[in-house]
């Protein structure tokens, strides 16, 4: 088994991904079933050959699948304030985009060993 990844960043976070994997992302507003470029890619590694961009790797992109996008578990946010009865709870649900990913292209638009490998065993569909 090959082991490539690549780390990109999407809404202000990093992510370590690889092809098949889930991950959940800040909202995105893509529709669901819909294809993402994630195009800013901070680096790749591909088996022994590891590409590091500066700050990112020029012509590097990564395919993602949007599965849905939804809201997180709800946090409670509670202020208190000592000795002046002064107490508010409020809650949130930080929104999310969950995406599958589907291939990590190298520069010069070369797909990476474990891609294509799991491309070329589905006959080729995406």
């Amino acid at each position: 088994m090959s082991n490539s990844y690549a780390i990109v960043e999407s809404g202000g976070k990093q992510f370590r991904v690889r092809t098949g994997q889930v991950i959940n992302t800040e909202l995105l507003h893509v529709e669901s079933g819909k294809d993402v470029e994630l195009s800013r890619v901070l680096m790749i590694a591909d088996g022994d050959e590891v590409v590091i961009g500066t700050p990112e790797v020029k012509g590097a992109k990564v395919i993602a699948r949007c599965l849905e996008e939804g809201k997180a578990r709800k946090i409670i946010v509670f202020r208190y304030k000592n000795k002046v009865r002064e107490r508010r709870k409020t809650g949130h649900r930080q929104p999310y985009t969950r995406l599958l990913i589907k291939e990590i292209i190298k520069p010069g638009g070369k797909v990476t060993k474990k891609a294509a490998k799991a491309k070329a065993a589905s006959g080729g569909e995406n």
